[in-house]
């Protein structure tokens, strides 16, 4: 089941209160800027710092990219 789109609005990152990425196929929200992802248990995003998880250069250029090819955007503008 996908992440309710009123949720994915106002969803950011706890640590900079930015915005994040939404995988639904890979249950992961995605902070390109702090390089961590958030996981999405049973429909819920585990958004608690000390659960993120530090990803690599290459995982988050893989997810970035992922997300041009398939029309993903971050869950709100910061701008």
């Amino acid at each position: 089941m996908a992440l309710d789109q009123l949720l994915l609005d106002i969803l950011a990152c706890p640590e900079d209160k930015g915005p994040l990425y939404y995988f639904e196929d890979e249950s992961v929200l995605l902070n390109p800027r702090l390089q961590r992802t958030y996981e999405i248990r049973d429909d819920i995003p585990i958004m608690l710092i000390d659960e993120a998880s530090s990803v690599d250069q290459a995982e988050v250029d893989r997810l970035l990219a992922k997300a041009e090819a398939e029309g993903i955007t971050p869950t709100f503008d910061a701008g």
